[in-house]
């Protein structure tokens, strides 16, 4: 089929990486690729909570789709509904209109979204940690709370403001937590009135466990690290209530809290729900070993909104678990198979064998299970490190990383809160709302008001210079 058209849905791990090798394998004029996706980037998400700490610049854990894909076509917008029956995506583009793009062959990626419950005063006051937007808020958040109990002499306030909650524990509560929890730790050493017991790390749990996918073992080896931390852990327990910052747990605790952290699970892109596209009880959309939409051999679909039989199991209902570690794989298949049915040929199964888990506890701290051997402490946090960045797309964010962790080795984290970057805004608005009222008709000032400055704009600004110095 000359210029076929093909449609990925989504610039995640399964868009980005099967567009990335659809653009190398796609012969000159055979089809014209197009990417949708909100975001203008790629973030890889293993590497949230280093960047959350400090030790990796946020810019260099994304990737830019426009300069990676640069023979793809890229779209930012948010798909709202897909027509296979029409083949039409529906898009409601960055700029606010909404339109459609029709399509040959389509790729179903838009991921997953957090998981959230019935918890009253979650949604007030809960913060997911999937985006470096979310990374680059903690990281500030974190850090301000600091600022802020360095500077109160109410000291049921100060063990608020140095409360920490965090809620679930797969991998990204656990990384999350041991790395924030870390940057803390080194943070105090700067502050004259917080020690390093001061700061209190919660970690909630409703399992008996913690990091399932490394097995018992090693789950309870984490707990004892995480515990050496002094982070409290709670398996098997609840959360009642957050409403006001105020958290009570099914066991009988309660204690207040400034910071909640919800990592506790993900569910498929609600996006799902306004397609004709066939999905499983959990929401996701059900496939084939060939990645291809059960009933659409024109639709192919990966990642955390697929139902993939996992081949490596012996159970014909087991399915691939949504981790990173399938999710690029699964898209180098995608990618072949929808070469292959636009040229005509057989397609492959998609079958991969669990190789084993690494994760990051921390600096210089980790767990891992490589082919059943199980590895702690410094060698599973290299692993984890090694593992990760040979993952990461192009050379150039892998040298950007590596010279991140260079420089983290020698200097040490950077510890200082940029709370401007969450409401940029609030010093110009605060002066711009304090200034007099100005005639409309003349462009000068009514009179000054109690808090402004009665000389012209222009002179004050003359007087005080350009900001970037001061004098005595």
């Amino acid at each position: 089929m000359a210029n076929a058209r093909i449609v990925v849905v989504g610039g995640g791990y399964v868009g980005m990486y099967t567009a990335l090798r659809l653009q190398k394998r796609l012969r000159r004029g055979e089809a014209e690729v197009t990417v949708i996706d909100p975001q203008s980037h790629m973030t890889y998400q293993p590497f949230l909570p280093e960047a959350a700490a400090g030790s990796i610049e946020p810019r260099h854990v994304v990737v830019p789709l426009r300069k990676v894909l640069r023979k793809c076509q890229h779209l930012t917008g948010r798909v709202t509904a897909i027509s296979h029956a029409r083949r039409e995506v529906s898009v409601e583009l960055a700029a606010g209109r909404t339109t459609t793009v029709g399509y040959d062959y389509l790729v179903v990626a838009p991921g997953s979204v957090a998981r959230t419950l019935p918890i009253p005063g979650l949604a007030e006051h809960g913060i997911a940690f999937k985006t470096v937007g979310e990374a680059i808020y903690l990281r500030n958040h974190v850090l301000s709370r600091l600022d802020a109990a360095a500077t109160t002499l109410d000291p049921a306030l100060r063990r608020r403001l140095l409360t920490f909650l965090v809620v679930g524990g797969g991998y990204a509560g656990i990384e999350a937590l041991a790395e924030l929890a870390d940057m803390a730790r080194y943070a105090s050493r700067y502050y004259d009135t917080i020690n390093r017991e001061d700061i209190r790390w919660v970690l909630v749990e409703a399992a008996n466990r913690i990091m399932p996918e490394v097995g018992p073992k090693m789950g309870r080896y984490t707990v004892e690290r995480l515990l050496d931390a002094n982070i409290e852990v709670n398996l098997d327990t609840r959360v009642k209530t957050m409403e006001g910052g105020h958290v009570e747990l099914d066991d009988g605790q309660a204690f207040d809290t400034d910071t909640i952290i919800w990592t506790a699970g993900v569910k498929p892109n609600p996006m799902l729900e306004q397609t004709d596209l066939p999905r499983d009880s959990r929401g996701r959309v059900e496939c084939s070993a060939k990645l291809q939409v059960e009933g659409m051999p024109e639709v192919f679909s990966a990642g955390d909104c697929a139902s993939v039989p996992d081949l490596s199991k012996d159970d014909p209902q087991a399915r691939t678990s949504p981790s990173a570690q399938h999710a690029v794989r699964q898209a180098k298949v995608l990618a072949d198979n929808v070469v292959a049915h636009l040229r005509g040929k057989p397609l492959q199964d998609y079958k991969h064998s669990y190789a084993g888990s690494v994760a990051s506890l921390g600096l210089y701290k980790g767990v891992a299970e490589i082919y059943g051997i199980k590895l702690r402490g410094i060698v599973a946090w290299f692993m984890h490190r090694t593992y990760h960045v040979s993952r990461m797309p192009t050379w150039n964010r892998r040298i950007r990383i590596l010279v991140d962790w260079t420089s983290a080795l020698f200097f040490g984290r950077e510890v200082v809160a940029l709370g401007q970057i969450n409401d940029p805004r609030a010093d110009f608005d605060r002066v711009a709302r304090n200034r007099p009222p100005v005639d409309a008709g003349s462009g000068s000032a009514v009179g000054p008001g109690p808090d402004t400055d009665p000389r012209p704009v222009g002179a004050a600004a003359a007087e005080q210079g350009s900001g970037t110095g001061r004098t005595a």
